[in-house]
């Protein structure tokens, strides 16, 4: 009988775990859905035309690789300024954004509450504006005539003659955009950050000062960054994925898409200029892939080197 007993108890429990799952899948159903209709259907959709000749009123005409091949043996503009413009900018935003999130926020967590209350919020509210937002107070300061913040303080200082067109420059478009994406990187990920320090286990430094732990440095290298490998991962995605879909940020800056001599052509605006300016969409899909491919290999990358698998 006890043994009949136990079986039965043990069959109940494995229906109820059954049925937890099933609540767990009803729960989890809207976001399914709705990951599949923006996220999944839209990425195989964009493989499939990547493959055709398509004008958004005409039938896909199905062309193999020919987009591709055109894309890394003919597009002059897309291999000689839009691919250098990107590697550059992602090269420099990406960690440097990614860097300064995690000092910043390193930094704010040693302070008292109410000025780090103070301060993140402060930090964090140019991702907050949103980049329109942005991009008009810089467009004040680089703005091409007497006026401009810049240009005044450089006439007054006897460094310049005459104002300088800082937005339709060449020379000088993609370096303020670099310097605006760093400003904006404060975002998710800098929050993400600064809750993974905040919550770090105090023992743990304790422990390390014990063991011969002298400073701040020493706790930020062996103890901080190693126990919130989450939040570093997390916020490293985040930089891939804002510096590759920042390309907003030179077509506001200038006014003009495609940007003054291509110098502030990012993949996502060369995206933007086939699919939705020339509607060519089946071009415009194989630079999507090749984006895509782009952002999943540094994902890949950037998950190895924060793997928790030793936590």
């Amino acid at each position: 009988m006890a043994t009949v007993k136990k079986a039965r108890r043990g069959r109940t429990g494995i229906a109820k775990r059954e049925n937890s799952n099933r609540k767990a899948y009803v729960f989890l159903l809207p976001y399914l859905v709705l990951f599949s209709l923006f996220i999944v259907i839209p990425m195989i959709v964009a493989i499939g035309l990547s493959f055709t000749s398509f004008d958004t009123i005409q039938t896909p005409t199905f062309t193999g690789f020919m987009n591709y091949i055109t894309l890394f043996t003919k597009d002059q503009v897309f291999m000689q300024k839009v691919l250098p413009n990107t590697i550059v900018y992602a090269l420099i935003v990406g960690p440097g954004g990614y860097i300064l999130s995690f000092l910043v926020a390193w930094a704010l967590s040693q302070l008292s509450p109410v000025p780090r209350t103070v301060l993140t919020v402060i930090f964090y509210s140019p991702s907050i504006t949103g980049m329109t937002a942005m991009t008009v107070l810089w467009k004040v300061i680089f703005s091409g005539d007497q006026m401009g913040y810049l240009n005044s303080i450089l006439m007054n200082l006897g460094i310049l003659d005459e104002p300088v067109l800082w937005l339709t420059d060449s020379r000088y478009l993609l370096p303020i955009m670099i310097v605006v994406a760093l400003w904006s990187s404060m975002g998710v990920g800098f929050l993400a950050m600064l809750a993974g320090i905040l919550n770090s286990d105090e023992s743990l430094y304790e422990a390390a000062a014990i063991d011969g732990v002298k400073n701040r440095v020493q706790e930020m290298i062996y103890i901080t960054i190693p126990t919130m490998k989450p939040q570093m991962l997390f916020g490293a995605v985040m930089a891939i994925v804002n510096t590759f879909q920042n390309g907003v940020i030179g077509v506001q800056l200038s006014g003009a898409n495609p940007t003054p001599n291509y110098a502030g052509q990012l993949i996502v605006n060369h995206i933007e200029d086939y699919g939705f300016i020339r509607y060519e969409m089946g071009y415009a899909a194989a630079v999507s892939v090749i984006l895509l491919i782009i952002v999943w290999v540094f994902s890949k990358i950037f998950g190895k080197l924060f793997s928790s698998k030793d936590m």
